[in-house]
């Protein structure tokens, strides 16, 4: 900043805290409900809300319920819901075919959510996990992921996405080159206006443990994805990724996991100024709760806190499991 305050006591910062009427005056940043996007997990069955153990109050749903969320989530404000599948054991293996399947647990949901509330944004996960044997984002061979083959393979899924009424994919895997491919894909087929919102920066984390509990993934898993997924000790690289990635067509770029790393976000929005997106991780998710329901914090306040510091930071958007009760806490008058 390029202006100084006047000395004490002409400059009283306090002055501008005094209430709350003030401080709403004069707040730099703000969180809306149009902020949110809600992940939600779908699993085979019909009535089914299964309990996710490590991450309180949040469930795998029944299509039939995912639609009752979507619902829900229209009522409350919410712009965008965003599904991740748990995907039958038996329907998993080396090939991933279940990925492109046109009756896959995604597909019939996002099926089901447009024919019931058309106005809600979809987005749709692009990776190969929950498909794979292996529990890898990507195919494995001899023990390496093998990028150019998955992306064949990527491309296939999220063509089967688009032609289901997927509004935003969700390209989660971190190969080189698969937004290229995905883009030339959807302008190739008639979904020149699919939106593209990259993973650019989805960095090798240890917060995002439970989302592999809630989408069956951790069992499947053989080692880890450190070939593929950012080193945490990375800035640039990020940088450079988010960079590759608007080139080649994203129209939306994310960081993942988020609070850990807010610097990043930051420096992506003024770098690019592109839409920005942060996920704030099931591991962050389940920090809170756990340390809400045990009494530690006050839960309401660090929910409202921590999503706050992703638009101070240049988020446009925040991807978050605390997005029904966040937006139930912004229509209190």
């Amino acid at each position: 900043m390029s202006h100084s305050p006047a000395a004490f006591p002409a400059a009283r910062l306090r002055r501008t805290r005094q209430s709350p009427s003030v401080r709403n005056l004069v707040r730099e940043h703000t969180l809306t409900v149009d902020d949110l996007i809600w992940p939600v997990f779908v699993r085979d069955g019909e009535g089914v809300e299964e309990p996710i153990a490590s991450m309180p109050g949040v469930m795998r749903q029944s299509v039939d319920k995912i639609v009752e969320a979507a619902r829900e989530a229209a009522d409350l404000g919410i712009p965008a819901i965003c599904l991740f599948p748990y995907t039958d054991p038996a329907l998993k293996s080396e090939d991933c075919a279940e990925a492109w399947n046109p009756d896959n647990l995604s597909n019939r949901a996002t099926r089901a959510i447009r024919s019931a509330v058309p106005d809600m944004t979809i987005m749709t996960d692009v990776a190969l996990d929950p498909y794979s044997s292996s529990g890898h984002d990507g195919f494995v061979q001899d023990g390496k992921i093998l990028n150019d083959e998955t992306i064949e393979a990527l491309v296939k899924q999220a063509l089967s996405q688009a032609e289901a009424g997927s509004d935003i994919i969700g390209p989660s895997d971190m190969m080189d080159g698969r937004i290229g491919a995905i883009r030339t894909g959807l302008e190739n087929t008639g979904h020149s206006d699919v939106m593209i919102m990259s993973y650019a920066a989805k960095y090798a984390s240890a917060f995002y443990g439970p989302f592999r509990d809630a989408v069956g993934a951790s069992g499947a898993l053989k080692g880890d994805k450190s070939t593929y997924q950012m080193d945490p000790g990375n800035t640039r690289e990020a940088l450079r990724l988010v960079a590759r990635d608007l080139d080649e067509g994203a129209d939306m770029v994310m960081v993942k996991p988020g609070m850990p790393y807010l610097d990043i976000c930051k420096q992506v929005k003024d770098k690019f100024g592109a839409p920005t997106f942060a996920y704030q991780v099931s591991g962050e998710y389940a920090m809170i709760m756990g340390a809400a329901q045990n009494g530690w914090i006050d839960g309401d306040k660090a929910m409202m806190e921590s999503l706050l510091g992703f638009k101070r930071a240049g988020c446009d958007g925040i991807l978050t499991y605390f997005a029904p009760a966040v937006a139930r806490r912004l229509a209190k008058p």
